[in-house]
């Protein structure tokens, strides 16, 4: 059914049912500290205003700009940018939101004989997302959309009455719709909280029996980890004796413990350059990657390193030539990738598949010898107390960024051997299933998500409320708002003169 065939509808463009208009240049350097909030496209976010970064307007030089101060229940629609990954940038404006003053590239629709409504759902359908999408949008450096072009958007108007019952259906919908967002929210909340609290209890000791209470349990010795680090410094000398490299070998300083916690029994604490190769150091990645390559090397960045993982579904590749300038980042597999520039403390252990990639510069190459669990040092560094001693060393340039040589001299508990695999393994266990979780709840939103555009696309098909053959036509509506628009816009514009 389409709804040219349903009793008493019509076919209507924006600009015959509501008032647009379209903000002012404000001058930044005639800001105030205080007075009217300016509202501008940075404060308009599906479904609601939000007040960051407010800039103002004296309240003195107010009264030119009555015509575009926002009122309870006016539509705010953002010019620029329109549509972001959450949905279209468009609200209702909340008491509390008033009084405002629009801004150049923010759009305010106001809907006459109580369109307001119906005119907000029909702008929040997908079929208004097309409209922009499809040909709407100008501008490449920041895409935006005209004045002309919402007005022109078509969409079907059901009769006042009848739309009035759309929207009660639409509104107790869409309201347990955000009841269920706001379940799954919380969901995730608490799996981060799950999975922060096993990473906490796993660095502590507490995830799995110790190894020194399982040899008394059982009657029988254990390697401690004190023994297990003499091993590996005596290996990392002999690895640089055997590398040929000039000068003297500088044995790696032990960590300054005096602030540091007891450890569990058969721990011992070790710094993270105590814990790498000899024969090859901790090192920064490519400074200039230059532009993608298709078939080049590929590059680990900031951004493709979540959750102690490697994503590579939009990994970079850059030449050859630039990436063999940085030799000693090439990864091998197994390593430690740590993040130095803004998101600082992003870990990884590099997949076998990766080998022969290289990082960008943001990211630390760190080579843990073999006789330590890689895992175990990269769940280490994404615990929450690491995380904040890591970003405590940091410094702001342009971007919060951690030094290397931090890094190295960074204390890492160290558990026996066998200890740290079974504590990787119950990690690995308690991940599994908060990701699986995680998995869900991303369907979940997806399946709503599309739900929601299902209900909208039946509500302007006549499939969402019962047609009553009494109610007023729309097209007696549209006549109505046609002759008091008619009426007013000379009186509005003799005004303005």
């Amino acid at each position: 059914m389409s709804y040219h065939r349903l009793p008493g509808w019509a076919c209507t463009r924006v600009e015959d049912i509501a008032d647009i208009d379209i903000g002012f240049a404000f001058k930044s350097a005639e800001y105030a500290t205080r007075g009217v909030r300016l509202l501008r496209g940075e404060n308009i976010e599906p479904g609601a205003l939000r007040w960051k970064d407010t800039r103002y307007w004296p309240e003195a030089d107010i009264e030119q700009f009555q015509h575009l101060l926002v009122r309870p229940g006016d539509l705010i629609l953002a010019m620029d940018r329109p549509v972001v990954s959450a949905g279209l940038k468009l609200a209702r404006a909340r008491p509390s939101d008033c009084p405002c003053i629009l801004v150049q590239r923010v759009a305010r629709l106001r809907g006459r004989e109580g369109t307001s409504d119906i005119l907000y759902h029909a702008l929040s359908s997908p079929a208004f997302v097309r409209h922009i999408l499809i040909g709407g949008q100008t501008g490449t450096q920041l895409p935006h959309i005209n004045g002309k072009r919402i007005e022109g958007f078509e969409f079907p108007l059901a009769p006042q009455r009848e739309q009035q019952r759309i929207v009660e259906k639409l509104e107790s919908y869409f309201t347990r719709l955000d009841d269920a967002a706001a379940t799954l929210e919380r969901v995730e909340r608490n799996l981060k909280r799950y999975r922060a609290s096993v990473l906490k209890s796993a660095v502590e000791g507490r995830l799995v029996p110790t190894e020194a209470a399982l040899a008394k349990q059982e009657g029988r010795d254990y390697e401690p980890a004190s023994v297990l680090l003499e091993r590996i410094l005596t290996e990392r000398r002999r690895r640089w004796a055997e590398s040929g490299k000039k000068g003297t070998y500088q044995e790696p300083a032990s960590p300054d413990t005096s602030n540091l916690p007891e450890l569990k029994e058969g721990w011992c604490w070790a710094t993270v350059d105590q814990l790498t190769v000899g024969d090859r150091s901790s090192g920064y990645g490519v400074l200039v990657p230059g532009p993608d390559v298709p078939d080049g090397v590929q590059l680990v960045r900031v951004g493709d390193i979540r959750n102690g993982q490697v994503h590579l579904g939009e990994i970079k590749r850059i030449s050859k030539e630039i990436a063999d300038q940085f030799q000693r980042t090439y990864l091998q597999g197994g390593e430690l990738l740590l993040s130095l520039v803004g998101s600082i403390g992003r870990t990884a252990v590099v997949p076998n598949s990766l080998a022969g990639a290289n990082v960008a510069r943001a990211v630390a190459v760190i080579p843990i010898c073999s006789a330590v669990d890689c895992r175990w040092v990269e769940h280490w560094f994404r615990s929450p107390l690491t995380q904040a001693r890591m970003i405590g060393l940091s410094h702001e340039v342009a971007r919060k960024t951690l030094n290397l040589e931090d890094v190295r001299a960074a204390a890492v508990a160290l558990p026996p051997r066998c200890e740290q695999t079974r504590i990787v393994e119950a990690v690995s266990d308690f991940e599994s299933l908060t990701d699986a979780n995680t998995l869900l709840i991303d369907q979940s939103r997806q399946r709503a998500t599309r739900l929601r555009q299902s209900i909208l696309k039946w509500a302007f098909e006549g499939k969402l409320a019962d047609q009553d053959p009494n109610d007023e036509p729309a097209s007696v509506l549209l006549d109505r708002i046609k002759a008091e628009r008619d009426q007013t816009q000379p009186a509005k514009k003799k005004s303005r003169a």
